[in-house]
Protein backbone atom coordinates (compact mmCIF):
# COMPACT_ATOMS: atom_id res chain seq x y z
CA UNK A 1 0.00 0.00 0.00
CA UNK A 2 1.44 3.23 -0.97
CA UNK A 3 2.09 6.15 1.88
CA UNK A 4 -0.36 8.70 -0.03
CA UNK A 5 -2.84 5.74 1.14
CA UNK A 6 -2.30 4.77 4.15
CA UNK A 7 -2.34 8.51 5.01
CA UNK A 8 -5.58 8.89 3.43
CA UNK A 9 -6.94 5.69 5.72
CA UNK A 10 -5.73 7.13 8.48
CA UNK A 11 -7.79 10.53 8.05
CA UNK A 12 -10.64 8.45 7.50
CA UNK A 13 -10.28 6.78 10.54
CA UNK A 14 -9.55 9.50 12.37
CA UNK A 15 -12.86 11.18 11.24
CA UNK A 16 -14.52 7.97 12.40
CA UNK A 17 -13.32 8.15 15.74
CA UNK A 18 -13.77 12.10 15.60
CA UNK A 19 -17.59 11.53 14.73
CA UNK A 20 -17.63 8.70 17.41
CA UNK A 21 -17.13 11.01 19.99
CA UNK A 22 -19.14 13.64 19.03
CA UNK A 23 -22.11 11.19 18.80
CA UNK A 24 -21.68 9.94 22.12
CA UNK A 25 -21.79 13.08 23.41
CA UNK A 26 -24.95 14.06 21.70
CA UNK A 27 -26.38 10.98 22.85
CA UNK A 28 -25.70 11.64 26.30
CA UNK A 29 -26.46 15.30 26.88
CA UNK A 30 -29.32 14.96 28.68
CA UNK A 31 -27.80 12.16 31.14
CA UNK A 32 -27.86 13.78 34.72
CA UNK A 33 -26.36 12.46 37.73
CA UNK A 34 -25.51 13.74 41.69
CA UNK A 35 -22.80 16.57 41.87
CA UNK A 36 -21.01 14.11 44.23
CA UNK A 37 -20.49 11.12 42.69
CA UNK A 38 -17.18 9.56 41.97
CA UNK A 39 -16.83 9.34 38.12
CA UNK A 40 -16.91 5.21 38.29
CA UNK A 41 -20.16 5.54 40.18
CA UNK A 42 -23.00 3.83 38.15
CA UNK A 43 -25.25 6.89 39.24
CA UNK A 44 -22.68 9.44 37.89
CA UNK A 45 -23.39 11.87 35.00
CA UNK A 46 -22.18 11.45 31.74
CA UNK A 47 -18.65 12.88 31.09
CA UNK A 48 -18.44 14.63 28.15
CA UNK A 49 -15.26 13.90 25.93
CA UNK A 50 -13.42 15.01 23.62
CA UNK A 51 -11.66 14.41 20.67
CA UNK A 52 -7.88 15.18 20.10
CA UNK A 53 -6.29 14.69 16.93
CA UNK A 54 -2.33 14.33 16.29
CA UNK A 55 -0.13 13.29 13.75
CA UNK A 56 1.19 10.00 13.74
CA UNK A 57 4.97 9.14 12.49
CA UNK A 58 5.38 8.02 8.89
CA UNK A 59 2.84 10.68 8.05
CA UNK A 60 -1.43 10.59 8.73
CA UNK A 61 -2.92 11.71 11.60
CA UNK A 62 -5.03 9.55 14.71
CA UNK A 63 -8.16 10.63 17.60
CA UNK A 64 -7.84 9.98 20.79
CA UNK A 65 -10.36 10.12 23.00
CA UNK A 66 -10.22 11.77 26.33
CA UNK A 67 -12.61 13.39 28.87
CA UNK A 68 -13.46 16.95 28.57
CA UNK A 69 -12.09 19.75 30.73
CA UNK A 70 -14.83 20.16 33.28
CA UNK A 71 -16.39 17.16 31.57
CA UNK A 72 -19.63 18.23 33.77
CA UNK A 73 -21.43 21.32 34.98
CA UNK A 74 -23.45 22.19 37.55
CA UNK A 75 -27.22 22.27 36.40
CA UNK A 76 -30.71 23.21 38.32
CA UNK A 77 -33.05 20.54 38.34
CA UNK A 78 -34.81 20.00 41.50
CA UNK A 79 -37.36 17.62 40.72
CA UNK A 80 -34.32 15.24 39.91
CA UNK A 81 -33.58 12.43 42.38
CA UNK A 82 -30.11 13.15 41.73
CA UNK A 83 -30.54 16.94 43.25
CA UNK A 84 -28.88 18.13 46.08
CA UNK A 85 -30.12 20.45 48.44
CA UNK A 86 -29.64 23.55 46.71
CA UNK A 87 -31.62 21.61 43.75
CA UNK A 88 -28.18 21.06 41.53
CA UNK A 89 -27.27 18.12 39.69
CA UNK A 90 -24.33 17.18 36.92
CA UNK A 91 -24.98 17.37 33.70
CA UNK A 92 -22.48 16.63 30.72
CA UNK A 93 -20.53 19.53 29.63
CA UNK A 94 -21.92 19.06 25.90
CA UNK A 95 -22.30 21.79 23.34
CA UNK A 96 -24.81 21.20 21.11
CA UNK A 97 -23.92 23.97 19.00
CA UNK A 98 -19.96 22.56 18.80
CA UNK A 99 -20.94 19.07 17.95
CA UNK A 100 -22.75 20.07 15.43
CA UNK A 101 -19.29 21.35 14.33
CA UNK A 102 -17.30 18.52 15.16
CA UNK A 103 -19.63 16.19 12.96
CA UNK A 104 -19.28 18.59 9.86
CA UNK A 105 -15.63 18.40 10.36
CA UNK A 106 -15.58 14.78 10.14
CA UNK A 107 -17.95 14.21 7.45
CA UNK A 108 -16.04 17.03 5.35
CA UNK A 109 -12.80 15.27 6.36
CA UNK A 110 -13.70 11.55 5.80
CA UNK A 111 -15.11 12.56 2.18
CA UNK A 112 -11.53 14.80 1.46
CA UNK A 113 -9.66 11.68 2.59
CA UNK A 114 -11.79 9.07 0.39
CA UNK A 115 -11.69 11.49 -2.95
CA UNK A 116 -7.68 11.22 -2.34
CA UNK A 117 -7.96 7.41 -2.62
CA UNK A 118 -10.18 7.55 -5.66
CA UNK A 119 -7.37 9.91 -6.90
CA UNK A 120 -4.83 7.36 -5.88
CA UNK A 121 -6.45 4.71 -7.74
CA UNK A 122 -7.24 6.23 -10.89
CA UNK A 123 -3.70 7.20 -11.22
CA UNK A 124 -2.73 3.89 -10.33
CA UNK A 125 -4.85 2.94 -12.90
CA UNK A 126 -4.03 4.86 -16.06
CA UNK A 127 -0.39 3.58 -14.75
CA UNK A 128 -1.04 0.05 -15.80
CA UNK A 129 -2.85 1.41 -18.26
CA UNK A 130 0.52 3.29 -19.94
CA UNK A 131 2.76 0.13 -18.79
CA UNK A 132 0.32 -2.67 -20.87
Amino acid sequence: MSSVMSIAISGMMAAQKRLEVSASNVANVSTTGPLDAAPDDVRAAYAALRADQTETAGGGTAVKASRASPSTIALSDPDSPFANADGLVAAPAVDLTNEAVQQLVARYSFAANAAVIRAEDKMTKSLLDLKL
